[in-house]
């Protein structure tokens, strides 16, 4: 299934402030080459870096979607991605001046409407659909939180919202192809509850937040000081005491239209995964996490049709399941030797070991003094020794066994490992272990990079 990529056929600008930095900003929007994609270039910053807008750049969704590639960010991204992707266009520069996209009037209406007046025009190129062929799931139990895609020849989406909440209550919207996104979900504005504002606000967010660009629910009356005294805190004009309801009284474009805010932004979100979609998404409680999670899988199942091996996922933040200390009590290795740093992931079958390369390893000394590469062999060990920990992980009390390595097979090395970079392990079994004998293949990652790859087979010995 395919037709024409598409991109802008004029540049366009939009200035405005950043709703959580305040910042003013100027963003230009400006025609890309075929098979481009989304990309945004930090022009305010040396060399102007460039961000690509896909789901694994993304670091931050508490309050909007933040991206960051090479330690450069751009946030509150998700407004204009949903006027890309709802208007259908495949490759647009975004050049910014700033750290995060202007809020104008908190939907993705002006983005649409500059969109349009820019002109859209198909280029030479087919566009590759993603097509959802089986049912994705992801799914929060505890928080209610559960995004479902299925097969569709088309691309559909169903919201159901709840916040327990005697104002909204229970919401639903839907857009049932993409041509209904302009009219019936680009004007959807953002909301909060009042009993957020101060909070969001002494923690410096919604700098650049007002009456005009976000939709503010009071659940209960407010007293007319306890109203003047927060607009003194935003420097904003006073608003006169009524009940509950809509702060500023201002007329909703949509008796739903929080429910198609959130629809909205699962459109910029999704457009994350860097193809258009065949299917049909059902959501209930979605929300920027959730939205770019889905979009996470969505990209490595993207990888898998292309034949690309996935990398896992590696959190630096996280705590590690096995420290080195903890390691050091399974394996017998032992420094200059140990070529793993932590272990982050295991089940039955597979574990993911992290080894950090640093110019400090002594083998850089004659590997080679004017160009320091990891050798080859001390990869497949780095992956060996992780291969040791999920044999390991096999028996009741892994300090009495060891493993030793009985062949290495179809070993390939296909990009150079230098200091800086941190080899991401995974070892997986091939088949069952049976007397004591281990088949793994192996796969080690530099980013998204598979740099080398391996079979091993290995014994379990039991050594006191």
């Amino acid at each position: 299934m395919s037709d024409k990529q598409k991109t802008l056929k004029n540049e366009i600008k939009f200035t405005g402030k950043g709703l959580h930095s305040g910042a003013k900003v100027e963003l230009t929007l400006k025609p890309a080459a075929e098979n481009y994609g989304f990309k945004f270039q930090r022009i305010d910053l040396e060399n102007k870096p460039i961000i690509r807008a896909v789901a694994e750049n993304v670091t931050e969704t508490s309050r909007g979607t933040t991206i960051t590639e090479k330690g450069v960010s751009i946030s509150t991204i998700e407004h204009v991605m949903a006027a890309m992707n709802g208007l259908d266009l495949d490759n647009v520069l975004l050049e910014i001046d700033g750290p995060e996209m202007p809020i104008i009037d908190g939907s993705s209406k002006p983005f649409v409407e500059g969109i349009k007046n820019a002109g859209i025009v198909e280029q030479e190129a087919e566009r590759e659909y993603f097509v959802v062929k089986t049912p994705i799931n992801f799914t929060i139990p505890e928080k209610g939180i559960e995004i479902d895609v299925y097969p569709y020849d088309g691309f559909c989406i169903d919201v159901l919202i709840d916040y327990n909440s005697k104002i909204l209550g229970n919401q639903y919207a839907t857009m049932r192809n993409i041509e209904e996104f302009e009219g019936q979900i680009a004007p959807s504005r953002t909301f909060v509850f009042l009993r957020e504002v101060e909070f969001l606000f002494k923690n410096n967010l919604i700098k650049g937040g007002d009456l005009e660009n976000a939709i503010v629910i009071m659940e209960n009356a407010v007293a007319q000081e306890e109203l003047d005294r927060l607009a003194d805190l935003f420097n904003m004009p006073k608003i006169k005491a009524k009940p509950e309801g809509i702060l500023n009284n201002i007329d909703l474009r949509f008796s739903n239209e929080p429910a198609r805010h959130k629809l909205l932004d699962i459109v910029g979100d999704i457009a994350l995964t860097g193809k258009k979609l065949k299917a049909k998404i059902v959501a209930t409680k979605p929300g920027h996490f959730a939205n770019t999670e889905l979009a996470k899988i969505i990209r490595k199942e993207i990888k898998k049709k292309l034949g690309k091996p996935v990398a896992p996922d590696y959190d630096p933040n996280e705590k590690p399941l096995l420290d080195v200390n903890q390691i050091k009590a399974m394996l017998p290795h032992r420094s200059p030797f140990l070529l793993v740093d932590k272990l982050i992931k295991r089940t039955d079958d597979l574990v993911v070991g992290v080894k950090n390369v640093t110019m400090d390893e002594p083998f850089f000394v004659g590997h080679f003094p004017d160009e320091p590469v990891m050798p080859g062999v001390l990869q497949i060990e780095s992956m060996a020794q992780v291969g040791g920990l999920l044999v390991l992980n096999t028996v009741p009390d892994p300090e009495n066994y060891t493993t030793y390595f009985l062949k290495i097979d179809k070993a390939r090395f296909k990009q150079k490992v230098v200091p800086g970079d941190t080899l991401i392990i995974r070892m997986s079994l091939v088949d069952p272990i049976r007397r004591g004998i281990a088949l793994m293949y192996g796969e080690a990652f530099v980013g998204d990079t598979l740099v080398a790859e391996a079979e091993m087979m290995a014994q379990i010995v039991k050594v006191k």
